[in-house]
């Protein structure tokens, strides 16, 4: 086969009425997840860009291949697509995670649950449902969350770093400030310099509750240094 068998292969693809659109919809589906990953991403979550774009991509894919397999051989038009849903749903699954009483994950596998369902809008040819439905999610998990802590409305896991003179006294004091709100140090680690002594450890409570949290600790005298090392938040 040479380059001219290759072309005139090529010409006759393009030219079909099934290729052009689904090359403009599997297009679309991975910039739609593209960007809903790219959220993901900047929160440092395991399900990120990458993620996010292949499972927009795949499921529009499959509802394309579920259409024109169909088409092709005289069969049901949703078999393949409905796979798509318990597919998704045993990959949200594995990102959801129960510790120490805390459950993790469950914003990341809604997310690629909607995810797949603008992916199978898309290849569907569903064009502005997808884009709608993207713009939504996007709403959702920047503006509703922001929303719900400023308002207080979600339990936060934030990290600090203090230093002191020995892991004893430290914690003695930490865990006297923490008893005043019923609260306990999480995932506590311990490391030593010559001049200190450096503990972190994790605090849940609500966004006022950690303000109120890391004032109480600065004002410490037994503390030498306090620093908020950022929330880890609990989806």
């Amino acid at each position: 086969m040479n380059w001219q068998h290759i072309g005139d292969w090529l010409q006759r693809e393009m030219a079909s009425e099934f290729v052009t659109p689904s090359l403009v919809r599997l297009a679309l589906a991975a910039i739609l997840g593209g960007i809903i990953g790219l959220e993901r991403e900047l929160k440092h979550r395991p399900a990120g860009l990458r993620t996010n774009m292949f499972i927009c991509f795949g499921a529009a894919l499959f509802t394309i291949l579920s259409d024109s397999l169909a088409v092709e051989h005289l069969g049901d038009h949703t078999r393949i697509a409905a796979q798509i849903i318990p597919g998704i749903g045993f990959i949200g699954a594995g990102s959801i995670l129960h510790t120490r009483g805390l459950t993790t994950g469950l914003t990341t596998a809604a997310t690629l649950f909607v995810v797949a369902s603008v992916g199978m809008a898309t290849g569907g040819g569903l064009y502005l449902t997808a884009v709608f439905s993207t713009v939504v999610i996007l709403v959702t998990l920047f503006a509703v969350g922001h929303l719900e802590q400023t308002f207080n409305l979600k339990l936060l896991l934030t990290s600090y770093e203090v230093t002191g003179k020995s892991v004893e006294e430290i914690g003695l004091e930490v865990n006297r400030i923490l008893e005043r709100k019923h609260r306990m140090m999480q995932n506590v680690e311990s490391g030593s310099t010559s001049q200190h002594v450096r503990l972190q450890f994790d605090v849940s409570g609500c966004h006022r509750e950690q303000e109120e949290l890391f004032r109480q600790l600065k004002a410490s005298a037994v503390l030498g240094s306090v620093t908020s090392l950022g929330p880890v938040e609990l989806e």
